[in-house]
């Protein structure tokens, strides 16, 4: 059967002033979910949006967030937001926490647990918490900037997550890649295994070019 691909894109990469509008346009031309980027200056050197964003955004669409938290302190944030039926949380596997608590919790109200995993890090380091993903998260950039330089080679993590994942008889986890997305790259990695794609400045805010027409482009990369 045929898997299914979701684009979830990059809210830090629109128009912040503008952002109701954005999410509309992003509603109306067929993304997924919304990507949001939650950075707390520690973990990585920069800092982005907090829970009073992701509430806000809750409150204007229905679309499901795929909240990405490159922070040193998970719990923190996550008890200052309400998950959602479909939400996903993803924090990052290299900050040393037991996450069977925290993923229970995501459980409990109807969303979708996930690991972030940098480049520099092993599939094999999500090992302990098979048990409780739905989704991992590729990092194929070095986290903490949007439009930073995809790391050589990085896309071959993709196939070797997916056997990984596969061997481990977990074949339902979701895989995840973020960080300098193109429709071409998308496509690549969508043969790869992958399963949801985030897009940014490379896919989906492309200078020049509308919403509807680089989320078409993303889809028919994706789906075949």
């Amino acid at each position: 059967m045929k898997r299914k691909r979701y684009i979830s894109v990059s809210v830090m990469c629109s128009n912040l002033m503008n952002l109701g509008q954005d999410i509309k346009a992003l509603e109306d031309n067929g993304a997924d979910m919304l990507h949001i980027d939650v950075m707390d200056a520690h973990f990585v050197p920069n800092l982005t949006f907090g829970p009073d964003f992701i509430k806000a955004m809750q409150a204007v669409t229905t679309m499901p967030v795929d909240v990405h938290l490159m922070v040193e302190d998970p719990e923190l944030i996550m008890n200052k937001f309400t998950v959602r039926k479909g939400d996903i949380v993803s924090p990052h596997i290299e900050v040393k926490k037991d996450y069977r608590a925290l993923a229970g919790k995501v459980h409990a109200d109807g969303g979708f647990f996930g690991l972030a995993v940098n480049p520099e890090t092993d599939v094999e380091a999500i090992k302990e918490y098979l048990d409780v993903l739905d989704t991992v998260t590729l990092m194929l950039v070095h986290p903490g900037a949007a439009g930073a330089k995809m790391v050589d080679g990085i896309m071959d993590k993709v196939a070797e997550m997916r056997k990984f994942l596969d061997s481990n008889e977990r074949e339902d986890i979701l895989i995840s890649v973020d960080g300098s997305v193109s429709k071409e790259r998308a496509n690549l990695m969508a043969g790869m295994g992958a399963d949801i794609f985030v897009g940014g400045t490379a896919g989906i805010y492309r200078k020049g070019m509308a919403l509807s027409e680089t989320i078409p482009q993303m889809r028919d990369a994706i789906d075949f």
